[in-house]
Formats: C-alpha cells, structure tokens, sequence
C-alpha cells in the first residue's frame, strides 16, 4: 500500500547454523548490525572493555537496510530505530510473511529528535508549513526515515485516508551523504534525520534546518533473529524457568548493558570516542550526553511502547489494522 517491504527468507545455511546455538562455546561470533553513529558508543566500550566478541557491522543507511540484512542471514542481530523495526514485523504480518526477528531488546530510553533539512538554497522552503506535497528524501523504503514522513503528515494534517500514495512523493538515496545532496540539486526536497547527525552540516552551511519532530516512544530498539530465541512453549527438564533467549543472545545484551553502564560512568572517555572516532564536535557531543538515556538493563521491551508505536503507525497509515503486537515481542519486560 505505501511501499513495499521485502521478506527474505533466511538463508538454509543460516537456518542450520543457529538451530544448534545451545552451546555458544561452539558457535561463531554473532554478528550485530548498528547505524554507526553516537549512539553506538556503549558497543565500543561493551566490546573494548568486556569482552563482547560480536562483529560490530556498520549500517550507515540506517534500520530498512538492517531489515533486508536479518532476513537475507547477513546479520544476527540489529540495534535500530523502533519504528522501522515495528513498520517491518506490522507489514510482514499484513503479507502473512515471517519477517525472521522480533524485538527483544530496548537500547534508548529517550525519544529521538529528527531535524528536517532542505538545501542550504532552497529559499522556497522555509519551514514545514511549505513541505506539502513535497518530495521526501529517505535512506530506504520502510526505514525510520521513510516512516516518520508519514508521522510528520499525520501531525500536519495531511495524510488522505482515501489515498493509496504515501503523503509525500518519495525519492529513496540510501546513505546520508546522498541524502544531503539531494536536497542541494533538488532531487529532493527535504529529509529527516537525528538532529546531532544533522547540526555538523547546519554549522558549515551545506543544508539548511527548517524544524523538528521528534519520535512518540522511545527511540531505539533491539532486534534478533528468530533462531536466537525459544519458542513460547519451549520447555525442558533442564531448563524448568523456560528462558525466552538463547546463552548467546543473552550473553550479548549482559555485555551490553556493561557498555552503556561504563559510557554513563565515563562520560569524558564517551566525548573523546565521538568526537575523534566518529563525525561530530565535542561541543555537540557534550550537548548530545545532556538529551540521551539508555537503558539501564538493555533485556526486553515494554509492552506499551509497541502499542502505542503501532497506534501511531496505524493512524498514520503505514501499518494496517488486525496486526499481533504480541507476535512482534521476542522477550517482555516483566512489570
């Protein structure tokens, strides 16, 4: 209807590999798929000071790219925007496919701030109010970029009900680099994308900001393939609490959750990462640290939040009614 999702199957090799995942000493490292951002700092340190022995693999384009790459066996696990993952699990089901991952984890517990941005000439756009029926620059189709175009329209009262087209004419570019072009030679128009990502080039005058809108939940979420995780009714003598992740899985998010505890207590070591290793200042680093909160314990999901993200996806048309919220969750928080 607005777009569609591919849904690969995992590959047989992949399939085979992780159905003998009881025992982690014989397994290959996992492979965890991330936006190499600032906010991957507590993976850097999960892996420099506590041993996470994951592949850290880089997706610039961000979490429609990492859908594709969970589906297609390239990746175990994906650490990304919440709205594409449940824009993917929601239109999966829809096409009465397996998306082959669920949501097990929550990164962030903030919301996220996307900045929209048009070409630092672009005179005739000044601010949202001139976006109507403009053309939106996204990284992929079903990406948290693509899906907060239809957030932004529902906000301004522009989507059509009676519509099958998306809001905004849509111009997929793949990396943020091409994106920022894009809108300079009119390819398109404006885009959306973390406001700190975005400052840099405010502040050197290749784009131009003309507002805001931030995500209704918390911003980031954590994703496994289905073989990571036992099934619900998965029982054994052995294994009496039922346990919903595999020792590897949850391995991985322990060890993460030593990496975001040792970025809260380092905060200057945290400055010196982004500010050297990755693309932004230490002054907008600095002022970054003062908006973010992680997870203090990086298992599970709240319930709450896939509802009320599948609410707003729903009313803003991107996700259609008579979806299973529950079939999204790999693991719960308990209340």
């Amino acid at each position: 209807m607005f777009g569609t999702l591919r849904i690969a199957r995992l590959s047989p090799a992949s399939r085979l590999l992780r159905s003998f995942s009881t025992n982690s000493a014989a397994m290959a490292p996992l492979r965890i798929g991330f936006v190499p951002e600032h906010f991957s700092t507590p993976l850097e340190f999960a892996k420099k000071h506590y041993g996470l022995d994951s592949k850290l693999l880089p997706y610039p384009s961000g979490t429609g790219h990492m859908v594709t790459a969970l589906q297609s066996g390239e990746i175990d696990i994906g650490i990304g925007l919440t709205e594409g993952w449940i824009a993917a699990l929601g239109k999966a089901q829809t096409a009465k496919e397996d998306a082959g991952f669920r949501v097990v984890g929550t990164y962030v517990e903030t919301p996220l701030c996307w900045a929209i941005s048009t070409g630092a000439r672009r005179d005739e756009l000044k601010g949202i109010q001139d976006l109507k029926g403009k053309k939106v620059g996204v990284s992929r189709i079903g990406s948290g970029s693509y899906v907060m175009s239809f957030v932004l329209a529902d906000q301004q009262g522009w989507l059509d009900s009676s519509s099958d087209s998306p809001p905004f004419p849509v111009e997929p570019l793949n990396t943020f680099a091409n994106l920022r072009d894009g809108v300079n030679d009119s390819t398109a128009d404006f885009f959306m994308w973390e406001h700190f990502t975005s400052k840099r080039y405010y502040d050197n005058g290749e784009i131009k900001r003309i507002g805001d809108i931030y995500t209704p939940w918390s911003s980031w979420k954590i994703v496994a393939v289905n073989n990571l995780l036992y099934p619900a009714n998965w029982t054994s003598t052995s294994n009496a609490s039922k346990p919903a992740l595999h020792e590897e899985l949850e391995d991985v998010l322990q060890k993460i959750n030593k990496g975001v505890k040792h970025f809260e207590e380092n905060q200057e070591e945290a400055v010196q990462y982004i500010s050297t290793k990755l693309d932004y200042s230490d002054e907008d680093a600095r002022e970054w640290l003062k908006t973010v909160r992680f997870a203090r314990d990086v298992r599970g999901v709240d319930r709450h939040v896939v509802d009320k993200t599948v609410g707003t996806l729903q009313k803003a048309g991107v996700l259609a009614a008579g979806v299973d919220q529950t079939a999204m969750i790999g693991l719960e928080r308990s209340q």
